[in-house]
């Protein structure tokens, strides 16, 4: 019964959490549910450890050290870890990339957190994370089509609700999709993160994966949604030929 107890505990511990950061950056949101479960973890440990359940608490332990980023855990844990589709390991720190005249914007695979560099104009050089809403919005009118797009996708991540907030007055809406002309190979293989030459089953596997990254409910972006989609025709289409 206490161990039934905690572990109830520990779920309604859990979905507080994702509640109160739901509308937070995703990347946020992953670190916050990742060290609160670590801390679960070990305190049910050392619960059930003080029982004398070792064969449940030594398990547990290490696990939820893993989470709170002990490397020995990690380690003891590396044979299944980043197990994917037909027992394939997934590679750590794989990232998509998409650039376009004024913005270079970078997807992180793992944590879902999309970054941005300003690469021309006045603020080049500078990361869209050094600027507000209100200063992202302003920048938007002096980008091309393609860029308000990124920024917009950008802004769909970092600012939760921010269109509705707009109200039509400035940056709000996607316009479209616009794309910069025909996609090359190389662009395809940055945005898919993958390695020049991969095969047709990477491809799907890469494609499958961020498609649920930009579900509209991790913050994803209608525009991305559909440069990964053109990023996999163009790749199949050289296997074609």
């Amino acid at each position: 019964m206490p161990t039934l107890i905690a572990g109830a505990v520990a779920v309604i511990v859990l979905y507080s959490l994702l509640q109160m950061f739901r509308a937070a950056n995703p990347a946020v949101v992953a670190r916050a549910v990742k060290l609160a479960g670590g801390v679960v973890c070990l305190a049910v440990a050392a619960f059930t450890g003080l029982r004398g359940e070792l064969a449940v608490a030594v398990p547990l332990a290490i696990f939820g050290a893993g989470l709170l980023g002990w490397s020995p855990a990690i380690s003891a844990f590396r044979p299944w870890s980043g197990l994917g589709w037909g027992g394939r390991a997934k590679s750590a720190g794989q990232s998509s990339q998409v650039r376009s005249s004024f913005l270079d914007m970078t997807l992180d695979h793992d944590t879902g957190a999309l970054q941005g560099v300003i690469i021309a104009g006045t603020h080049a050089g500078r990361s869209l994370d050094e600027f507000d809403l209100q200063q992202l919005a302003s920048l938007s009118p002096t980008f091309d089509a393609e860029s308000r797009a990124l920024l917009e996708s950008y802004l769909d991540r970092r600012f939760p609700g921010w269109r509705q907030d707009a109200q039509g007055a400035g940056a709000g809406g996607e316009r479209g999709q616009p794309t910069g002309g025909k996609m090359t190979a190389q662009e395809a293989y940055q945005i898919l993160g993958l390695q020049p030459g991969a095969g047709r089953d990477e491809i799907g596997r890469a494609h499958r994966s961020l498609m649920k990254k930009l579900h509209p409910d991790q913050g994803g972006s209608t525009y991305l949604a559909a440069r990964v989609n053109e990023a996999k025709e163009t790749l199949l289409r050289t296997h074609h030929s």
